[in-house]
């Protein structure tokens, strides 16, 4: 049977459209992605803001609305998103870090689009890869949180923007927004090219609102989950000034000033604005806007397509940007390119711990380290624990007031205690202050072992090491 005309030149369309510029950045995105995605060997690697993921995404949907109305609602879709993708294939990192691999392939490719209709098919190929290369790109495509997908939904949005599809725009951003709200800092960064353009307007404003119910509640939240926060460090303000004139040396001379007006405000006021807050109310993490590095892709794009070296210029020069690109690249996908290490703390306490042991968490909070590794924690008596963090409804559940901690310390012949590394400060509180007294008092130091930002110590009651 002979198929219609209209159906028979319908496949060799859509292979015609299947161009270099919309292929390339996404693919490059999703092998790097691929590329040591479990971070490291045997089972992998999983810090602990990934093992906040992992165990919140794991419990029941009645429980996880409960938490989200105390803690972490700014999380709360991507937790929603992650409970979907556990339900249908529980496959531990792989699983855990596949929505950020496919949200940065996303991301890539609106970065390439955005270039194209900005300064065609060159600045296209060259934005679209050169985000997918970029290191922190790299990093967060390999992370179980929202960051990459953030990135993907504020990248699609500012195309929208540049085709003037004002209700997809607000669906798209408010959807990014509703993933993490900081990407609703992109809509000043818009404000440069859209503002005088028919129905910006009220897309901000649809967003905005929609934004408004998240804003209250994590409002309402963040004392107690921003509280470590502090203002933005001389670190910061130097990468920020390396962007910054990144920046503006690839916008300079570039002809047409539609780029421009697209791209640097996106690159530079998202994190500027942030750090200039954080000066009053600390909230500044590079990770809350990673997607300001789009801007930056852009422009590379944008010079990309203007630069014609000659090909012997062009292979030495990107011989010479390749061989430390690599070298970081190698480096993002071990345990060390991370804080620490929940899964190397868990398999350190299984070695060493007997069941029944207690276990003391120093400070409360790292229970973490072990909340996503149930099979070790279930082993041991959390003899500090006064309500799960289910029963809590809080992430890492609440504790016995400092005296009950203190004797239920004194009344346990054995003691794993997880700590933090030596360089970091003790904390105050009183709970905390009763764990370090009771191990002093009555018990005996038997290893000490560290592991990557972590210290594993059994303790036994004086004489009770041999």
């Amino acid at each position: 049977m002979e198929f219609p005309p209209r159906n028979r030149k319908h496949p060799e369309a859509a292979i015609r459209r299947i161009t270099p510029w919309r292929a390339l950045p996404p693919l490059t995105a999703v092998l790097l992605g691929l590329w040591g995605l479990p971070r490291g060997a045997g089972g992998g690697s999983m810090w602990r803001d990934e093992s906040t993921t992992w165990q919140v995404a794991h419990r029941p949907l009645g429980g996880l609305w409960d938490l989200l109305g105390q803690v972490d609602a700014v999380h709360g879709l991507h937790y929603l998103l992650m409970h979907g993708v556990f339900a249908l294939w529980d496959g531990g990192p792989w699983a855990l870090r596949l929505p950020s691999v496919a949200g940065t392939a996303l991301a890539a490719a609106g970065v390439a689009a955005v270039a194209h209709r900005l300064a065609g098919e060159r600045a296209a190929l060259i934005a679209g890869t050169a985000y997918a290369v970029l290191p922190p790109v790299q990093a967060y495509a390999q992370e179980g949180r929202s960051y990459a997908l953030v990135a993907a939904a504020v990248v699609w949005a500012t195309y929208l923007m540049l085709r003037e599809r004002w209700a997809a725009y607000a669906v798209v951003l408010l959807l990014g927004c509703w993933l993490h709200e900081f990407a609703v800092l992109a809509l000043p960064a818009h404000a440069f090219t859209a503002r005088r353009a028919r129905g910006w307007r009220w897309a901000a404003g649809a967003v905005l609102a929609g934004l408004l119910p998240l804003a209250l509640v994590s409002a309402r939240q963040a004392p107690a989950q921003l509280g470590w926060l502090g203002r933005p460090s001389w670190q910061d303000w130097a990468a920020y000034g390396v962007l910054t004139a990144a920046v503006l040396l690839l916008a300079r001379g570039i002809p047409g000033s539609e780029a421009v007006r697209v791209a640097v405000p996106l690159a530079l006021l998202p994190p500027g604005v942030l750090m200039a807050v954080s000066l009053v109310h600390p909230l500044y993490v590079d990770r809350y806007v990673l997607y300001a590095l789009a801007g930056l892709a852009v422009l590379v794009g944008v010079r990309g397509r203007l630069v014609r070296p000659r090909p012997a210029w062009a292979v030495v020069l990107v011989g010479l940007l390749l061989v430390p690109l690599g070298v970081w690249s190698a480096w993002l996908r071990t345990p060390e390119a991370r804080k620490d290490d929940a899964l190397a703390v868990a398999a350190a306490v299984r070695e060493r711990a007997r069941p029944g042991d207690a276990v003391l968490f120093m400070p409360s909070r790292r229970r973490e380290w072990l909340l996503s590794s149930p099979g070790v924690y279930g082993t041991l008596r959390d003899v500090a624990l006064s309500r799960s963090p289910a029963a809590s409804r809080t992430l890492h559940g609440t504790e016995l007031p400092p005296e009950a901690v203190r004797a239920a310390v004194l009344a346990s012949p054995r003691v794993i205690a997880l700590l933090d590394p030596p360089d970091q400060p003790l904390d105050a509180h009183p709970a905390e202050a009763a764990k370090r007294e009771a191990l002093t008092a009555g018990f005996d130091l038997c290893s000490l072992t560290p592991v990557h930002g972590a210290q594993v110590a059994v303790y036994a009651r004086r004489g009770g090491c041999g």
